[in-house]
Parts: C-alpha cells; sequence; structure tokens
C-alpha cells in the first residue's frame, strides 16, 4: 500500500497536489498520516493569514466513499461530513447513523428530494434560488430550523449552479426571514485551476460579498465554505471557515457501492 509522502514546503498558493496521498483502500494509520499532513497545510496557511488553525473546520467530502471509510475518518477526529446526493447518504444512512457526526449536502439539491435532504442532513450547503429557501423552510417545520448556506456562482461554466452576485441579495433578504431557515453564509466553487493561487480572487470576492451582505442587512453571516484539495491553503488565506476535503483525505475516489437495493450510485467525479 502506498505510503503518504513526506513533508513537503509549499509555495505560497501552490495547490496541494505537492503532496502525494494514499489511495483506494486505506488504511486507518494511512488515512490519520493524511490527516496530519492536511493539519500542518492549514496551519501553515492560517498563520500566513494571521488566524488560528481552530477557526477552520475540515468538512470531509465523502461522496462515493464507503460507510467504512467515512467510519475510519471519524475515528482519526474529524465531524463534519459532505455528500453530493440525497440518494447516496440514504444508502450509508442506516451504518453511520450513531457517530456524533454533522452531516451536510454540499451537491445541488433537486426540490423533489428536499423533504429527505431535511431529514437525513443537518445543513444543506449548496442552496441556490430563493424557490428553494422557501421549500426548504417549508418541509424543516418538524425539525426546527435547519442551518444552509447560500451558493455563490463563480465559475460561468454552464453546469455551474449558485447565486449569481447581483442577485445574491434576494436570497438574504428572504432567508433571514424565514422560520426555519438558519442562515449562516455563503459557499463557491471557483473556476479549476492548475495554479490554486488563480482561485484566490474568487475567495476574495466571497469574503468581500459576505462583509457588505452582513453589513446591509444586520445579519451575522459566520461561514465562509470555499476551498477543496487543490486550493484549500488559498482559501484559508483568503477567510475560508470550512474547507470542503475529498481526495486530500480519502485518497482517489472508490466506485460507490450501494448499502441498499433501489440506490444510485455516484456520477462525476470533484476535483
Amino acid at each position: 500500500m502506498a505510503e503518504v509522502a513526506g513533508r513537503v514546503r509549499r509555495r505560497r498558493g501552490a495547490p496541494l497536489r505537492h503532496v502525494r496521498i494514499a489511495g483506494v483502500g486505506l488504511s486507518e494509520e494511512i488515512i490519520a498520516k493524511n490527516l496530519h499532513r492536511v493539519r500542518e497545510c492549514i496551519a501553515r496557511a492560517a498563520e500566513r493569514a494571521a488566524r488560528s488553525p481552530e477557526e477552520i473546520t475540515i468538512v470531509a467530502v465523502s461522496k462515493t466513499h464507503s460507510a467504512d471509510a467515512i467510519r475510519k475518518v471519524y475515528k482519526a477526529g474529524v465531524r463534519h461530513f459532505g455528500e453530493n446526493r440525497v440518494q447516496e447518504w440514504e444508502g450509508k444512512y442506516e451504518r453511520l447513523k450513531d457517530l456524533k457526526a454533522t452531516w451536510h449536502l454540499v451537491g445541488h439539491l433537486q426540490s423533489n428530494k428536499i423533504p429527505r435532504a431535511v431529514r437525513l442532513f443537518h445543513t444543506v450547503d449548496s442552496v441556490d434560488k430563493v424557490d428553494l429557501l422557501r421549500k426548504i423552510s417549508s418541509s424543516a417545520k418538524a425539525a426546527g430550523k435547519i442551518r444552509v448556506l447560500l451558493e455563490v456562482r463563480m465559475d460561468r461554466s454552464p453546469q455551474k449552479t449558485g447565486f449569481e452576485r447581483e442577485e445574491i441579495a434576494a436570497g438574504i433578504e428572504v432567508g433571514k426571514n424565514l422560520p426555519h431557515i438558519e442562515l449562516r453564509g455563503l459557499m463557491c466553487v471557483p473556476p479549476l485551476f492548475f495554479d490554486a493561487d488563480q482561485a484566490r480572487m474568487s475567495f476574495r470576492a466571497l469574503k468581500e460579498l459576505r462583509d457588505r451582505l452582513s453589513w446591509q442587512y444586520e445579519i451575522p453571516l459566520p461561514v465562509l465554505s470555499m476551498g477543496m484539495s487543490h486550493d484549500f491553503e488559498v482559501a484559508i488565506e483568503e477567510g475560508a471557515t470550512e474547507i470542503r476535503l475529498g481526495t486530500a483525505i480519502f485518497g482517489p475516489r472508490e466506485t460507490f457501492q450501494p448499502e441498499s437495493d433501489g440506490v444510485e450510485s455516484a456520477a462525476k467525479p470533484q476535483p
């Protein structure tokens, strides 16, 4: 089994690809080593930004990874996990519901899956329409409130989703007044660049937008979910409070095998 590479000096803005990570079928030992490397990178990025590493939450993106792999990462100390698809998480939920973890939906949410998402997740981190906010609030009555983040579109690719920057104010205006919505901040996925430093302007723009909206609407928006395995250090330097890491923790993706009949496998990989 491949070991994680030793400590690598990283120039400012260089992506995490310079740190080799073990692959599929990781042992608990290798997962612990991967997380140690990630936490070293977080600490260095936080130091460069005069921040505390404790300000940053790791959300382990576990899509296409098995319940056993998730349990190993939990044992290594991670308490926040992100899934992209409601169907896939339903197939793992029964095997993991004993864990005292926070489950994030980080992928696009379709309206017809909102009731199931509200039941299965603690937070929906990818709300991209006002109408979706209203439907989530309606479905969350039994739960009291559910945390949401508004996704801001930073990538102009046609398949990418999110509020346009000039339209996000409408989401804040509606979300802050819905009875079962706990509006906590913003999320973005910038374009995928070979040089992670090229994502800096997207991260900076999201923080500036958050600051302006928080001041304008007099509402705390403490969460900035931005940065993935290839660019999270830059995101931390620009103010990220939550980083979404898949490959950096789990290594290359597995082919997800459903834990229950009728559950579809996950589709496209994450950078």
